[in-house]
């Protein structure tokens, strides 16, 4: 049975497991240390190091509307105040259009923040600051380097903590997650809904968002799929937008969703199983915000669900059920009944991954798809149409 990672859970030997993408966390009163505290220099270990190097380029968020608050972190892309952080941080999950946003970086500045722009599809969004003191940006690593048991160090503000350091390593990588999300675009293309998670065999549907005590949560109306780095490291409400880096202190991800033990986000916290969204995706999408105020996303074209839950089936992937007219898919030759199992030599296991990486993937680039059909592998190059925002 496929987990749902839907911010919900779906039912596991009577029990709830799932994951949550996090609301911004409620505002701490604790003060922020402004330097990585060193009490011994003769005792000094790699993760001091790792997070002396991150730290400047990480700050604490705080997004205010009429209705609701919040914080997060976010990561300094530019000498000239451009930030990377969630989406659904500074749209409070989409309960606010206008938040006023407010930066605080590792050393104690506030500055008033204007949101560049925002991208639901992935759930990253690109602020900017005007800064009297020298920004210092992150260092970006490719994600694609990454190797499974690499150190992976979280820096971000859970519960509002600002500078807080956690440890672990890359758990897994080429995941895919399912996430409900008020903030999510409500396209109404019928062939847009590729790996939805209609007809998977999934119990019940995605947990509601919890914005905390006192406030209202919006109802999520869509989901979205990501392709996320796993990680150990522990990512609690407040890290969403913050760095997971390497040990180096480079950027190779930003944190966004965790896994939940509870039926609800209510009180959940970190249980070992974070996720982050791979700096290569994070900086084609956060380019594309700060050149044209948006990003585009790959549209495969066809209507998916995991091969798994087919009748007879004997293999895993993502199973066509109709390609549309004239779409990408049809175009490469795919057809009604192919599975796909790789996706630009990422593995394919069902109608999630499939979305991800097709989403992931910039509008209109080429994409190299294997794919299985009467029992036959099969490659293609599909160039992507473009997803409707």
């Amino acid at each position: 049975m496929a987990a749902a990672i839907v911010g919900g859970a779906a039912g596991l030997g009577g029990a709830y497991a799932g994951v949550n993408l996090f609301a911004p966390a409620t505002t701490s009163s604790a003060s922020a240390p402004t330097t990585v505290t060193v009490n011994d220099t003769d005792d000094v270990n790699q993760t001091t190091g790792i997070a002396a190097t991150a730290l400047p380029s990480v700050v604490t968020i705080a997004a205010t509307s009429s209705s609701a608050s919040g914080t997060g972190s976010g990561v300094i892309l530019s000498k000239d105040g451009y930030i990377v952080t969630n989406t659904h941080v500074v749209t409070l999950d989409g309960a606010s259009g206008d938040a006023t946003v407010q930066v605080t970086t590792s050393d104690g500045h506030v500055y008033a923040a204007e949101v560049v722009g925002t991208d639901p599809t992935y759930d990253l969004a690109v602020i900017k600051i005007d800064a009297d003191e020298a920004l210092t940006p992150i260092e970006f690593a490719s994600s694609s380097d990454l190797n499974v048991g690499d150190t992976a160090v979280a820096v971000g503000a859970p519960l509002g903590l600002s500078n807080t350091v956690t440890t672990g390593i890359v758990s897994a990588l080429n995941r895919s997650i399912e996430i409900a999300s008020s903030a999510a675009p409500d396209s109404g293309d019928s062939d847009s809904s590729e790996g939805d998670g209609q007809d998977d065999g999934q119990e019940g549907g995605p947990f509601q968002f919890d914005f905390g005590q006192g406030q209202t949560q919006s109802t999520p109306t869509q989901t979205i799929s990501i392709a996320v780095i796993q990680t150990d490291a522990a990512i609690n409400p407040g890290n969403s937008g913050g760095a997971l880096v390497d040990d180096e202190g480079r950027l190779i991800g930003i944190n966004v969703a965790i896994a939940s033990a509870g039926s609800s986000s209510d009180g959940s916290g970190s249980i070992g199983v974070g996720f982050a969204i791979p700096s290569d995706i994070v900086e084609r999408v956060t380019d594309e915000i700060i050149t044209d105020g948006a990003a585009t996303h790959g549209l495969l074209g066809a209507m998916v669900s995991p091969a798994a839950s087919e009748d007879g089936a004997t293999i895993t992937g993502a199973y066509l059920h109709e390609v549309t007219p004239d779409g990408a898919a049809q175009a490469a030759g795919l057809q009604a009944g192919d599975i796909v199992i790789e996706f630009n030599g990422v593995p394919i296991t069902d109608s999630v991954d499939l979305t991800a990486q097709v989403r992931a993937a910039a509008a209109g680039s080429d994409a190299t798809v294997t794919y299985v059909r009467d029992g036959e592998t099969e490659k293609v190059d599909v160039t992507l149409g473009t997803l409707a925002q």
